[in-house]
């Protein structure tokens, strides 16, 4: 059955099968032409959810975006969600880089709605009670610039804010925005009439000779809710950062070989699968291949966590994004585009960032309920007041309606959560905690699942020789020395670590001649007029009759994680070298303040089992997963969290980005990959995995802090909303006003943002 597609006159990019409102601006949809066929997602059209009108459109018109709280909905191009207000997401990943449109105009509103909310909010609440100044500007004038200041605030910077509460009530959805809308609208039209007809209203609601006015109230409102909305939109736009950071990885060109050997650099969107690259020393392999020819330690940190270099040679697979070393390759591509390693691992990550529900909904929950009950009091209030009140009744009734919407204007319950937040992540700034998402400084008290990568995480990242074990006549310096001056020719990150080592040493390291290097095996040179080898025991020359002992040796140190390499000076093994990324000094702290917390430690690493598991007896790991690829630290991650576990996730490489993405809390080393950090909610600046035993202390303060305002407002209200309603007036002829009702409201909102203040000073442990 075909349909047509309908689109809105005022928002082109918004189509959908058969008619209805826009999701935007509200306007009915009109016939956009065509027949309506199925669109290339292969959905009908008809994906409509509660009779909220959803959007699905191909990918050929443009990026579709959808809500992460209301997946129903999606349209072309950005917006917000017609049901909760929320911005929208992109579906597929992207690397577009520029700012966001909608946090530019978000900011723009909030500096223009603040700078003009202050004088309003300065003259109403200064003036009347500084009565020199009255002198200076009378309350006549003085209400007439309010009005001149307020108003743009109202129409313009608030214009998304009424538009939303507008669809919040088109589609029965009714949230924060709901009351925004209301509150700011009944103030503003309550003051426009005290304003111009200051002659119907009682002399008991005069001051200073005028009816008050609350265009400060309409105009703070605004100012706060925007504030709180750029907050949200520019902690949102940061996720896109790990996205940008992963496509970076692969180089733009490749340099494709023809059947007669000729070589043309080409873009890689250019290739074709079986197409053969050349891939020179020091550069990125463009695609996911089989090495055709050639031999190369391929450095492939970046993807599988490995810190040592892999040899690569004819049929072994290469990874799109890792790093050749001293030798050339030639690789068949095998998987392009969306099929290779780099993008999957790309759509995982963005995947797992939209499906994080923010912290801001269980505010949007709770209005859902709050919202219609004060707009049902507040017509109650008026109808009573109609009927029963004294006179002037319609006055009275005015009164009632607009102190309860506005004494109901969720400021405080707004505050209540991102006060919080932004003081937290200011305490753990200064803790060496950088929290770049709110929802996991939420989650992270939750957690008792600590998952680790090895490499970079527990480890320095980064070769060493942790031991020399000598088997000659050499002395330890001696055998520093030799092997270091001849690996100080190579560019292997085995021999980079021995010539380290000598300098820590303050050793001299003598000149090489004669140098060789056999890919695989090691490197050679005349050290002091003596032959030196540095390599494996076959290069090295061992007599057979030492070369099982020497052997036996080598799997000792290997038991231990560490990478045997060997010297041998005029035919004769001197020393064998261990090469191992050597455990932080403060992996071993950190993880007993773990466990004192009652928290289980998994370590998952894309190391060998032999290396992980001497790691592991170590520092006491709970849980060990070895020889894990990218996609299958996501998988172990998920697993733990089908099993009911609250999972963190710390690591510091792109092959931990899924993980961290798809864990309930992302934790990134500071002293890692660009990516990582993008990917993670808290970054741990020192790379320091104490920084996770302060994290949940933090966590659970901030929590504490934010129950305790979301308390504090509920109470507020539950106290303000029937005195502004009346209910005192009976007993004591008490009648809140507007502007009381206003200062109840600002004063709730600065009482929210004092107990967030003592973040700052309270004590974690």
């Amino acid at each position: 059955m075909s349909t047509t597609e309908y689109t809105c006159p005022m928002h082109p990019e918004v189509r959908q099968d058969g008619p209805g409102t826009c999701p935007t601006c509200g306007m009915a949809l009109e016939p956009a032409g065509g027949d309506g066929a199925d669109h290339a997602d292969g959905h009908d059209g008809h994906a409509h959810h509660d009779s909220t009108p959803t959007t699905q459109t191909s990918a050929s018109d443009g990026v579709e975006y959808t809500c992460p709280m209301h997946p129903e909905i999606r349209q072309i191009g950005p917006g917000t969600c017609p049901k909760c207000g929320m911005a929208l997401e992109p579906v597929k990943a992207s690397d577009a880089t520029g700012p966001d449109p909608e946090l530019a105009d978000m900011t723009r509103r909030f500096w223009i709605a603040a700078a003009l909310a202050v004088p309003v909010m300065v003259l109403s609440m200064l003036f009347p009670i500084v009565s020199a100044l009255e002198d200076l500007i009378p309350m006549a004038v003085s209400q007439w610039i309010q009005f001149a200041l307020a108003t743009p605030v109202v129409f313009w910077a608030a214009a998304p804010f009424f538009r939303r509460g507008w669809d919040s009530l088109r589609h029965r959805s009714l949230n924060m925005f709901t009351l925004v809308s209301m509150g700011t609208g009944a103030a503003y039209l309550y003051s426009v009439f005290a304003l111009l007809f200051p002659g119907i209203f009682p002399e008991t609601m005069y001051m200073h000779g005028r009816p008050e006015v609350y265009f400060e109230a309409s105009a703070v409102i605004v100012a706060l809710v925007a504030l709180g909305q750029v907050l949200e939109l520019r902690a949102r736009e940061s996720t896109s950062g790990a996205i940008r950071s992963l496509m970076d990885l692969a180089p733009a060109t490749a340099r494709r070989v023809a059947d007669d050997g000729t070589e043309t650099e080409v873009h890689l969107d250019d290739l074709q699968v079986g197409d053969a690259v050349r891939v020179r020393p020091g550069e990125k392999i463009p695609v996911d291949g089989t090495v055709l020819e050639g031999r190369c330690a391929v450095d492939e940190s970046m993807v599988t966590g490995e810190s040592l270099p892999v040899t690569k040679a004819q049929g072994d697979e290469v990874v799109g994004g890792t790093v050749a070393g001293s030798g050339t390759l030639l690789v068949r591509a095998d998987k392009l585009g969306a099929e290779s390693m780099l993008s999957r691992i790309v759509d995982m990550v963005a995947d797992a960032q939209r499906s994080r529900a923010p912290i801001q909904s269980v505010v949007d929950k709770v209005s859902a309920v709050f919202v219609p009950t004060v707009i049902a009091i507040a017509l109650v209030a008026v109808v009573v007041w109609l009927l029963v009140g004294p006179d002037p009744r319609l006055t009275h009734a005015l009164v009632a309606g607009v102190s309860v919407l506005i004494i109901a204007c969720p400021c405080a319950l707004g505050l209540a959560t991102p006060m919080s937040i932004m003081v937290g992540v200011g305490r753990g700034a200064r803790e060496g905690v950088l929290i770049r998402d709110a929802q996991a400084l939420e989650a992270m008290e939750k957690v008792d699942t600590v998952v680790v990568d090895k490499t970079g995480t527990l480890t320095e990242g980064s070769p060493a020789v942790t031991d020399v074990v000598l088997t000659g006549s050499l002395t330890r310096e001696d055998a520093l020395r030799v092997a270091a001056a001849v690996e100080s020719s190579s560019e292997h990150p085995l021999g980079v670590a021995v010539v380290a080592a000598a300098k820590d040493a303050d050793l001299t390291v003598p000149e090489v001649t004669d140098f060789t290097s056999d890919a695989g095996g090691g490197v050679s040179g005349t050290v002091d007029g003596r032959e030196a080898k540095v390599g494996n025991l076959t290069f090295v020359g061992a007599s057979a009759g030492g070369a099982d002992e020497l052997q036996s040796r080598a799997d000792e140190l290997r038991a231990d994680g560490a990478t045997a390499v060997f010297l041998a000076v005029d035919g004769e093994v001197e020393a064998i070298l261990a090469i191992a990324d050597p455990v932080k000094e403060t992996t071993p702290g950190a993880l007993a303040a773990l466990h004192d917390q009652g928290v289980r430690v998994v370590m998952l690493t894309g190391d060998n089992r032999t290396t992980a598991e001497a790691v592991a007896r170590k520092l006491g790991i709970d849980e060990v997963h070895a020889d894990v690829q990218p996609e299958d630290k996501a998988s172990v991650v998920n697993d733990l969290t089908d099993q009911g576990r609250t999972v963190a996730m710390a690591g510091d490489g792109v092959n931990d980005a899924p993980a961290l993405a798809a864990a309930r809390v992302g934790l990134a080393m500071g002293t890692g990959t660009d990516v990582a950090m993008e990917s993670a909610g808290i970054t741990l600046l020192s790379g320091d995995l104490g920084g996770i035993a302060r994290a949940r202390s933090l966590s659970h303060a901030t929590m504490r802090n934010i129950r305790e305002n979301l308390v504090f407002a509920f109470i507020y209200n539950a106290i303000g909303i029937p005195v502004a309603a009346g209910v005192l007036y009976p007993f004591s002829g008490i009648l809140l006003s507007p502007m009381l009702a206003a200062a109840a409201m600002a004063l709730s909102s600065v009482s929210v943002i004092l107990n967030a203040l003592r973040l700052r000073v309270t004590a974690l442990a």
